[in-house]
């Protein structure tokens, strides 16, 4: 594929991919975007609006608009299935691209990694999750998934509307146990902010949020924070286990911070905020790009031409990863211009 107009190309198609190709189509610059699912959007096309009822900026659904804008763009090329296989550079990005239907090449002037996160996987930690086992310990991308679809909350066992709902923050996210010290940003407010809105719906839920201390989510975080404490009951404590019950209901086990003793609740549903970490096929895309990895596995430093965005770099939510893909388009722009006079 050889054109005079300058080509880069963007590997993954979230948030940051797309903000970073609808920037460079802007201004007249081809964007490819490459990506492994079928719908743009990554992770955050399947996110829920958490307006309750007023709009909370979660970002949701900056993501569906950009979605949808990619396709009107006569100058975005969207590839999917597709992944990245080699790349060479000669005058220029050679990159092969596996493809469902047949592999093929592309020349890029430039390139945008923007292979977003992967969620930790909590089937190891004691809290009983078992992914697709329509258990009622759910993860909170997975409560995403089922407000986006169902626009409701339900117990997976019986479908019945749950009246109490305990949140579990830092799962996979700040334990050094695991090699996972960092924190993953978004879960308080992504988890208090999905409370607040099935609260609204069903004012009869009780909302019980577990963690070890509250991540600023908001410009006017004093103000939104105090609204939240006062419909949800916040427990600086994380809990050591979840074990069901005989009448399909969950034990919590936990450390009262108030009693100074351990004591146990009865909820009917738990939701588990699991932490961001680098997708596994990161350190391929790594070497194939000649990317340097920091010490957790996530994208450092790049080469001349390359450049990182987005939660491939390090955690961080929607409106700072579409920041994030400006930035390196800017940055790309700033490259193209001089590297082709």
């Amino acid at each position: 594929m050889t054109t005079s107009q300058p080509t880069v190309l963007i590997v993954g198609g979230g948030p940051a991919g797309l903000s970073a190709a609808l920037h460079l189509d802007e201004l007249g610059i081809r964007a490819v975007v490459v990506d492994r699912q079928v719908r743009p959007g990554g992770h955050a096309a399947d996110f829920t609006c958490k307006a309750s009822p007023e709009c909370v900026r979660c970002g949701a659904c900056m993501v569906t608009d950009r979605a949808s804008l990619l396709k009107q763009r006569s100058g975005i090329s969207w590839m999917a299935p597709a992944a990245v296989a080699g790349c060479r550079q000669n005058g220029g990005f050679h990159v092969d691209i596996r493809k469902a239907d047949g592999d093929m090449g592309l020349k890029a002037d430039a390139v945008i990694l923007t292979t977003g996160f992967t969620p930790f996987d909590p089937s190891e930690k004691p809290y009983g999750y078992r992914k697709g086992s329509n258990g009622n310990v759910i993860t909170h991308l997975e409560l995403e998934v089922m407000l986006h679809g169902q626009g409701t909350v339900r117990r997976p066992s019986d479908g019945a509307l749950p009246e109490t709902i305990a949140f579990i923050q830092c799962v996979g996210s700040r334990d050094l146990v695991l090699g996972r010290p960092w924190c993953s940003c978004v879960c308080c407010g992504s988890a208090l902010r999905m409370a607040k809105r099935i609260q609204q719906e069903n004012p009869s839920v009780k909302a019980t949020f577990f963690y070890i201390d509250v991540q600023s989510f908001s410009r006017n975080f004093d103000t939104v924070y105090a609204d939240f404490k006062t419909k949800i009951r916040m427990v600086r404590a994380i809990p050591g286990d979840v074990v069901g019950t005989a009448d399909d209901r969950l034990r919590v086990g936990y450390f009262d911070p108030v009693e100074r003793r351990y004591t146990e609740e009865i909820f009917d549903m738990t939701v588990l905020s699991v932490g961001m970490g680098p997708n596994p096929d990161t350190p391929e895309i790594a070497r194939i790009f000649g990317v340097a990895l920091d010490r957790f596995g996530f994208l450092g430093k790049a080469p001349n031409g390359v450049f990182v965005a987005g939660s491939a770099v390090q955690p961080m939510g929607i409106a700072d990863s579409m920041a994030s893909g400006v930035a390196a388009a800017k940055s790309a722009l700033k490259y193209l211009a001089k590297n082709r006079g």
